[in-house]
């Protein structure tokens, strides 16, 4: 049987998602009950990074030794795929020695060919393109605090990067509407982006105006990894594009803030935004873990039924 992987949020359908809300509140309750829960027992997530992370790296190695499995960290810098080894041979090799692999690189195009010779489900860590695990969390903790996302709208508010793609992506699967606001020069490409239409998402070219009225008001750094060349230039180009407390003002009242961190305060968002009343950035960051074990425990025994 083929393996399933996650490597664009629109790998999954609705009703999956579904199921695996159901499950990270199931796990994530049994954690906070300090109750053990092993399903994923003597099983190996080999994590595979060339892009360095803090928030990645620990959701996937806690979550999987909370699963009951054990966790293998590999740096491309240590490993034969820095040295010039083929991916799809990496692949080969890999995906017989443990149970699910997750990757976290630059170009898409990477774990698309690691995955078509794995024998295991690949997750995306995140690519230059694509951050679906970062989406999983943060549509899981829209819903905790404001219920369904369906009708609901976003506001994007900064660089058109692979977090706002994924924002674009999940638009169309649960049905809600993304208002996208970037300095000249770096609007969404519908394609890169991966979309079927342009139904669920508006363009605009003043943040103010994308904020009105949004339920959640959500950006990134103005310089992603991979650009630090840019940054002179791009902190011109963004200046404008602070989510501060007029922004939220304008978004209203009930409106979250979500940062996928790390954050720069006095950047790309207002020290008092995400550090208010408004901002669910920490538990934004827990569920990183929680709705990962929920993906992992789908991926290695599909669907478990919730009890």
């Amino acid at each position: 049987m083929a393996a399933r992987h996650y490597l664009q949020f629109k790998d999954f359908t609705l009703a999956e998602y579904e199921h695996l809300f159901a499950r990270t509140r199931w796990i994530k309750e049994r954690f906070k009950r300090y109750e053990r829960y092993w399903p994923l027992a003597d099983r190996t997530l080999v994590m595979i990074f060339e892009k360095a992370s803090t928030r990645t790296r620990l959701s996937f190695e806690a979550g999987m030794h909370q699963l009951g499995g054990a966790a293998i960290y590999l740096n491309t810098r240590d490993s034969q795929l820095g040295r010039g080894e083929p991916v799809e041979d990496a692949g080969q090799v890999i995906s017989r020695m443990c149970d699910l692999v997750m990757i976290r690189t630059f170009e898409q195009s990477i774990v698309e060919r690691f995955a078509r010779t794995s024998r295991v489900p690949v997750i995306n860590g995140l690519t230059n393109e694509y951050h679906p695990c970062q989406i999983l969390a943060d549509i899981y903790t829209f819903i905790e605090h404001r219920g369904s996302i369906r009708g609901r709208t976003v506001a994007w508010i900064g660089d058109s990067n692979n977090v706002c793609n994924t924002w674009l992506q999940a638009a169309e699967v649960f049905d809600f509407n993304v208002h996208v606001s970037t300095p000249p020069g770096y609007e969404v490409e519908p394609e890169r982006a991966g979309l079927y239409d342009h139904s669920h998402y508006e363009e605009f070219t003043d943040p103010m105006r994308a904020a009105e009225g949004a339920d959640l008001v959500t950006t990134d750094v103005w310089t992603s990894m991979g650009f630090e060349a840019e940054n002179e230039e791009r902190l011109k180009d963004f200046e404008d594009w602070q989510v501060d407390e007029d922004m939220m003002r304008a978004a209203g009242p009930k409106a979250l803030f979500m940062h996928c961190l790390p954050a720069h305060r006095g950047e790309e968002v207002a020290a008092g935004v995400i550090d208010g009343a408004q901002s669910v950035v920490w538990d934004e960051a827990e569920n990183r873990l929680h709705t990962q074990k929920a993906l992992m425990e789908f991926l290695v025994l599909g669907q478990v039924e919730t009890a």
